[in-house]
């Protein structure tokens, strides 16, 4: 195959063979492709840009071209319809200009003239120059005569005007001589139409060739890739049997090594005598110098001049940094704080903040210094500046000078506060006080002056009386006022809140402060006089309600909050329906549960449309129960259905919310209420019936069931709810009547599957029989009735087999098979009697009659993850892996989001590639609890506890009704966990009820099991899971 690229860059793939193919029959092609004429093509190899020859009977191959060459197609282009006449031979001297100063003929002795021609008619003859002027430029200069003929250049122009184009202008691959044919022509409307004609003819012709081109191309092209494979696709099936090795096998792989030809040259090793530079300096460096050269000490001792060498003595370099250390440490005695000794622990710390000011550092604090100087003299009044200026000197490490600054800047703005408190932090400890009395003499209204001259009190007796002292000149700060009760015992801070409120009557906060001191009776005047003063304030009315439940009078808390509200509005105060809400939670968490109660009842409603209040409502109790805050979401349900009286959901919520965060009696008391308002409602019997047996009162629950039945009388839950609670109890004779009398008023599938169920546990195996084979007559398409039928003649077949009696044994086997083929043709569909006939065929005519049974079920029931597994498992429990893998890679295609699959595939393959298939696993369906499990063993096996443990809580919580992941967390942190996360478990497992599970149902629907709690199956289950696991290390053995 050989690539053409045309001008138009469309390529053309010819299937030629180039060692077969000549130039000829190339281009023939090439003219049946494109409609290009042989005699106009050329051609060029594209990687090298060389032209063709033109033998056209030679083979390409032999012009350089190979399979899959890539060749570029020229078309020239001529003027006109002709093709260009052939010019004819000319010499190159002749087109070129002479040099300068050349004289014809000079050489051999001929020498320039001029005739009366040349000077023409009526023309002064020139001044005649000497010879030697005449033989070395004057002739060339000359213009041409008679003698010398005309000039080259006039007869080039002239040749030109008759051939209408010039020979000699350089010639434009793409135009071709129409570039200068056309070059002074104008494009007028006729061209510009005649081009879109002409471009619209080539688009449609090549339209019309794209689909069959691109076909052969992209059918050459997978025709290459097919012959010319990459190496990753030579050796994926070789890479596919890696597996197989074992780890022994993999480690006795022999390394490859370097074979490369770098590591096979010998490198030149040249050896230099050290020279006497490096050995003097080595010695010097060696030396222990003890004193300073003097370019050093001229410097301080602690810079390098400039022109200095750097030292390269680590002795010296460490005998600098000690000078440097003892420089800062001698600094650091007259820091801010004021201290003369250096702190042990935290001297380090301070040297660590300490920035390392560099030249260009201090050229830009100089630079600031000027400014801040110019800024500080020309407004002096200017406090910002002063306190810039201070600043600026303690970043330079100048803290006497930073001083003196903010001392000039108290001097010249003695009323601002700025300044004082910075001349306050700049000062030392003793000089502090000082300072600060200067500031509040200067300025006595100051509160942050008073607040800092507190702060530097050490005694909490002194810092009340600089307080107090404040007080009297700013008797209306709130702040002062706040800081000075703080620091007063109960009674004196009962005292100065009394005259804190006179002087500040409009905050509320301290009102309510006051009134938390005083006692009841005053507390209340107190609330009383705060409420004519803050007529606007909630907080008031809120704090009064809290007060009257803190003190019994829980009846006046509704009152006092409806009367706020009222009292709110008159004053146009908006109601915030979402601030309240927040004041009833801050109300609960602070133990007012009446006010949070009143909130709520009070202000749920505001701001609601009434088509919204149920959803709302329900948001917010939701919401509030999230945060904790469980009465707010009581007494928001509470307010709902005295609305929504009918409402069965609200009521559910309401007693699930009872049943999570209440007690047995208020979840009682709900329910009846509940049941009071909606009779109707099943749902709401049954988990009053149930609680009451939870709790072991069973004449309750017998009395629930029977008010539930009178309310409803045609009630199959009630009837069922009724023979659960006597059956569960040990009565079965009376779940018996019961059964009976639903059957009788026509009861359904369920009716008869529980009376099947009461006489397998009884053991009556005739009358099993009989109702199942009376319920088949009336549901034949039940399938769970065909199931314990087959069951019953399995369990009979056993039975038989234990009392060495194979007749009999074969006869209930067969029975059984009938049973289960009689019910698939009623319910063809169903995967569990699919699973259960395989089971059986597999045990009477071995794995060939289930594989049988099992492709006839995939058939019926496509895309089924347990029938595939199913059929994975069978093959597996007679030994055939291979067919094993086969089967699970058919099934993982058409079950590609199936868990179950996924972690069986994970056991399946060997301990290495577990991890790559669980992450595929994962990739595939990351939320099945399946899945997760899975990997959970993974890390289980690992001993990576604390992972295991995580994914195993993820698994549970995924599917909290699967037992057989609750077995797993159990046994796990039986081996791993101690006994409080073992009684978590188990805790959680009971509140989960799972019901079902491959083993767990196996184990909790077994006939001694079958009044077993939740705890007791969940132990059988570890115990299950355990045996296998055993069996299994034993068939690896």
């Amino acid at each position: 195959m050989v690539f053409i690229v045309p001008p138009n860059h469309r390529t053309l793939a010819l299937d030629i063979n180039p060692n077969a193919t000549t130039l000829h029959r190339l281009k023939l092609a090439i003219e049946d492709n494109y409609g290009i004429s042989v005699s106009q093509q050329r051609l060029f190899i594209s990687n090298s840009l060389r032209l063709l020859g033109n033998d056209d009977s030679a083979l390409i191959s032999d012009l350089g071209v190979g399979p899959y060459s890539t060749l570029t197609l020229h078309v020239p282009f001529l003027g006109g319809t002709q093709p260009p006449a052939v010019p004819k031979p000319r010499f190159d001297f002749l087109n070129s200009k002479p040099p300068p100063n050349y004289v014809a003929g000079l050489g051999r002795g001929a020498t320039g003239f001029t005739t009366r021609s040349d000077i023409g008619p009526a023309r002064a003859a020139p001044d005649l120059p000497d010879r030697s002027a005449t033989t070395i430029g004057g002739a060339a200069a000359a213009p041409a005569g008679r003698g010398r003929g005309k000039g080259g250049e006039e007869e080039e122009e002239d040749e030109g005007e008759d051939k209408g184009y010039d020979e000699n202008q350089k010639f434009d691959e793409f135009e071709g001589n129409d570039v200068g044919l056309f070059a002074s022509a104008e494009y007028d409307e006729d061209d510009k139409e005649a081009d879109a004609v002409w471009e619209a003819i080539d688009k449609r012709m090549d339209s019309r060739r794209k689909d069959r081109r691109e076909a052969r191309l992209k059918q050459e092209i997978e025709k290459y890739r097919a012959s010319n494979p990459k190496i990753t696709e030579q050796f994926a099936d070789l890479k596919r049997k890696l597996y197989t090795l074992s780890a022994d096998e993999w480690e006795n792989i022999p390394e490859i090594g370097d074979y490369s030809l770098r590591n096979k040259k010998k490198r030149f090793e040249s050896f230099v005598p050290v020279p006497d530079t490096l050995l003097e300096k080595a010695r010097q460096e060696q030396e222990h110098v003890t004193a300073l050269d003097p370019k050093t000490r001229a410097a301080g001792g602690t810079e390098t001049p400039w022109a200095q060498t750097p030292v390269t003595d680590l002795t010296a370099v460490g005998e600098g940094r000690g000078t440097v250390l003892s420089l800062k440490l001698d600094r650091l005695s007259d820091s801010v704080s004021g201290l003369t000794n250096v702190d042990p622990k935290g001297y380090l710390t301070t040297l660590k903040s300490m920035k390392i000011t560099s030249d260009a550092e201090i050229s830009d604090i100089k630079k600031a210094r000027l400014l801040l100087k110019s800024v500080t003299q020309t407004n002096p009044k200017h406090p910002p500046g002063w306190i810039a200026a201070a600043r600026l000197e303690e970043l330079a490490g100048k803290i006497q000078a930073a001083r003196q600054l903010i001392q000039r800047g108290c001097e010249e703005c003695p009323k601002n506060e700025d300044v004082w408190l910075e001349a306050c932090r700049l000062a030392n400890p003793e000089e502090a006080k000082a300072v600060i009395a200067r500031g509040v003499k200067s300025i006595p209204t100051s509160v942050k002056l008073w607040m800092q001259a507190s702060k530097l009190e050490q005694d909490e007796a002194n810092k009340s009386r600089v307080l107090r002292k404040g007080l009297e000149h700013i008797p209306d700060s709130v702040r002062l006022w706040k800081a000075v009760v703080e620091l007063a015992n109960e009674e004196d801070a009962r005292l100065l809140l009394h005259r804190a409120v006179e002087c500040c009557p409009l905050h509320v906060e301290l009102w309510l402060a006051l009134a938390r001191l005083e006692t009841y009776d005053n507390a209340k005047k107190v609330l009383n006089r705060a409420r004519e003063r803050l007529p606007k304030e909630p907080a008031i009315w809120i704090t009064a309600a809290k007060l009257e439940e803190a003190n019994g009078n829980t009846s006046m808390v509704g009152k006092i909050l409806e009367r706020g509200i009222r009292s709110l509005d008159r004053e146009a105060v908006v109601i915030d329906r979402e601030a309240w809400m927040r004041e009833a939670e801050a109300a609960e968490r602070a133990g007012s549960v009446a006010t949070c109660q009143a909130i709520i009842h009070n202000t749920i409603g505001v701001g609601v449309e009434e088509e919204d209040r149920k959803r709302t409502w329900v948001a917010d109790a939701e919401e509030c129960k999230k945060r904790g805050s469980i009465e707010t979401a009581r007494a928001i349900y509470s307010h709902a259905l005295t609305v929504f009286l009918t409402k069965k959901s609200i009521w559910l919520k309401a007693a699930q919310l009872e049943k999570t965060h209440g007690t047995r009696e208020s979840l009682d008391a709900l329910l009846r209420k509940a049941v009071t308002y909606r009779p109707q409602a099943e749902v709401l019997w049954l988990m009053g019936a149930k609680e009451k047996w939870l709790a072991g009162d069973v004449p309750a629950a017998r009395a629930i069931l029977q008010e539930a039945y009178a309310a409803i009388p045609n009630s199959e839950e009630i009837w069922l709810a009724a023979f659960k609670l006597e059956f569960e109890n040990h009565e079965p004779e009376r779940a018996r009547m019961l059964l009976a009398k639903a059957r009788e008023r026509g009861g359904t599938e369920r009716v008869w599957m529980k009376s099947a169920i009461v006489e397998r546990e009884l053991g009556n195996t005739e009358e099993e029989r009989r109702l199942l084979d009376e319920g088949l007559k009336k549901f034949a398409s039940f399938f769970k009735l065909w199931l314990m039928l087959g069951q019953l003649e399995e369990r009979l077949a056993e039975n038989a087999k234990k009392q060495d009696q194979p007749e009999k044994h074969l006869h209930h086997m067969r029975e059984a098979k009938r049973v289960y083929e009689s019910g698939l043709k009623n319910c063809p569909n169903c995967v569990p009697l699919w699973l259960s006939l395989a089971n059986l065929e597999e045990r009477m005519n071995g794995l060939s009659k289930a594989r049988a049974v099992l492709t006839m079920a995939r058939k019926k029931n496509p895309q089924n993850p347990e029938l595939w597994l199913a059929a994975v498992r069978a093959e597996l429990k007679h030994g055939f892996k291979k067919e094993a893998d086969i089967l699970m890679a058919k099934a993982l295609q058409e079950c590609p989001n199936s868990g179950i699959l996924w972690a069986a595939s994970i056991e399946m393959v060997p301990r290495p590639q577990r991890k790559t298939k669980s992450m595929d696993a994962l990739k595939k369906c990351d939320h099945d609890p399946h899945v997760i499990a899975a990997v959970a063993k993974l890390f289980w096996h690992d001993r990576k506890v604390d992972k295991a443990r995580t994914w195993l809580n993820r698994a549970v919580t995924l599917a909290p009704d699967i037992g057989d992941f609750w077995a797993l967390c159990y046994k796990f942190e039986l081996q791993h966990g101690n006994e409080d996360s073992q009684k978590d478990v188990l805790k959680r497992c009971v509140a989960a009820e799972p019901k079902h599970g491959e083993r767990w149902q196996a184990v909790s629907k077994a006939v001694e099991n079958s009044h077993q709690p939740t705890e007791a199956i969940l132990k059988k289950v570890v115990v299950a899971l355990g045996k296998e696991e055993n069996a299994a290390e034993n068939n690896k053995h």
